[in-house]
């Protein structure tokens, strides 16, 4: 596989191109659009003259005026009226000038053609170049009439100027252009070398640190200085690797945690099996007893499985909700019947304290694991006293149901993670056997809904894990 540049060698590869186009621009310019653009912009000032001579042409300082445009620009200028006799006359070109020339062989031949051409063509000006054989270059001609009030008829008005670049101009500054071309590449040679490394040094700083994240090494810091999007890149892989070294830790802890609830089962389920075969096996009653144990331990197995079966599709987006209406308190009434052997054998206080009751939209299976998963886990963890409380709290759109315990609550450092898979305080152990997952599984249900949850605790005094279900449309 063929080697790919580098940054670095890139920016500078760029960036040379770069200088070497504008220097060829540079050239170009200089060398093959110079007289024509010198041409042009001639032409611009001899038409600019004239605007202001035929405007000042009335004025007591147009001899002044006239002179001063001849000398800027390097024009003769010329005035005649309509029999051709000079009105004003400024030469700035010397003895080189057409209209220096003798009146009867040049100059009132060639000002009578062009007063003649701009009457039969019957514009506002017309411009003619000529080639000058006494200088060797070449030249344009302007003419145009003007108006003055103290001539009846109009006056016109000649401009002569050179077109051609003058000769030592060009050369000093095509003399210049070579030394600014050497010293520029060279500048940007340089220039190019400190930006080109510059710019790739905490690239390959990120690219380093992200190598040695990528063996395992989850102290790296991806804390790059440079230009903003570096510092925002080394942020965000900051946040990544925080959060893959969470899922990471939380692999640990699912492998772990799901080992000991698999092997706990199928020990207890190959213990009694042997059982069954080597002691009971002939004993009707004991027999019975064993396969029973067996038959709950497979359960709880099952229950795992189907758990995590669950979570994944939840957490995969492949589960899809079967929305429908249904009133809170007969859901809650539904799901407390099933508690009542622990209030009736047990001691447990479980109470459900109304509010007006509430149509809500909302996937009912699904809202029952969560209710049983809150209810449960206040069960586990609810103290000596054995209080429970369901209360629902109605909002103008939504209906808040909360499950209160009076346990041994949770620490604060484990509030945020308590709502992840197999998370739990290591300081509290579980009194009930369960699949460590139905936290996990109440989450990724209740964000599937868009509903708002969460819990609030503290150590000593209990837990409060809530949601907020939607009302129904057909209560809004």
């Amino acid at each position: 596989m063929k080697e790919k540049r580098s940054l670095r060698s890139y920016v500078w590869m760029y960036f040379i191109i770069f200088t070497v186009f504008i220097l060829v621009l540079i050239w170009l310019f200089q060398y093959f659009f110079l007289a024509s653009y010198y041409q042009s912009a001639k032409i611009r000032d001899i038409r600019h003259s004239a605007e202001t001579i035929s405007e000042e042409f009335d004025s007591d300082d147009i001899q002044e005026i006239t002179r001063q445009l001849a000398f800027d620009n390097g024009l003769c200028i010329l005035v005649t009226d309509s029999d051709g006799n000079r009105v004003m006359f400024e030469n700035n070109m010397g003895s080189f000038s057409v209209f220096n020339d003798d009146l009867d062989n040049n100059w009132g031949r060639f000002t009578f053609q062009m007063r003649n051409d701009l009457k039969k063509q019957n514009e506002e000006y017309i411009t003619r170049t000529h080639k000058n054989e006494h200088a060797k270059n070449q030249e344009i001609f302007f003419c145009t009439t003007i108006k003055s009030k103290n001539y009846e008829s109009p006056l016109y008005l000649y401009i002569e100027g050179s077109i051609d670049p003058i000769d030592s101009t060009v050369s000093i500054i095509r003399e210049q252009l070579i030394y600014i071309t050497i010293i520029l590449f060279e500048l940007a040679f340089i220039v190019t070398l400190f930006i080109s490394k510059r710019l790739s040094r905490p690239i390959v700083e990120i690219t380093k640190t992200a190598k040695k994240f990528g063996e395992g090494d989850y102290s790296v810091d991806f804390n790059t200085k440079g230009y903003r999007e570096i510092e925002e890149l080394s942020m965000v892989l900051d946040n990544a690797k925080d959060e893959i070294q969470k899922v990471s830790e939380l692999r640990k802890d699912l492998i772990a945690n799901i080992s000991h609830d698999l092997r706990t089962p199928l020990t207890i389920v190959k213990s009694y099996a042997e059982m069954i075969r080597d002691l009971s096996g002939d004993n009707p009653e004991k027999r019975k007893e064993h396969i029973n144990v067996i038959i709950d331990e497979t359960d709880r197995l099952s229950n795992l499985v189907n758990n995590l079966l669950e979570l994944s599709k939840l957490e995969s987006g492949n589960m899809e909700l079967e929305i429908t209406e249904f009133s809170i308190h007969e859901k809650i009434h539904d799901v407390l019947t099933r508690y009542q052997l622990l209030v009736d054998n047990d001691g447990y206080d479980i109470k459900f304290i109304e509010d007006e009751d509430r149509i809500i939209s909302a996937d009912e299976a699904k809202l029952d694991q969560v209710l049983y998963n809150f209810i449960n886990n206040a069960v586990n963890y609810c103290g000596d006293d054995k209080l429970i409380r369901i209360r629902q709290v109605n909002k103008p759109d939504v209906v808040r149901i909360e499950v209160i315990d009076h346990g041994k609550g949770i620490s604060k450092d484990l509030l945020p993670l308590i709502f992840d898979r197999y998370y739990r305080d290591a300081k509290y152990k579980r009194e009930v056997v369960g699949s460590g997952l139905g936290l996990s599984i109440c989450k990724e249900i209740l964000k599937k809904h868009n509903f708002a949850f969460g819990v609030q605790s503290e150590e000593g005094k209990g837990s409060t894990f809530w949601f907020e279900a939607k009302i129904a449309n057909t209560q809004a």
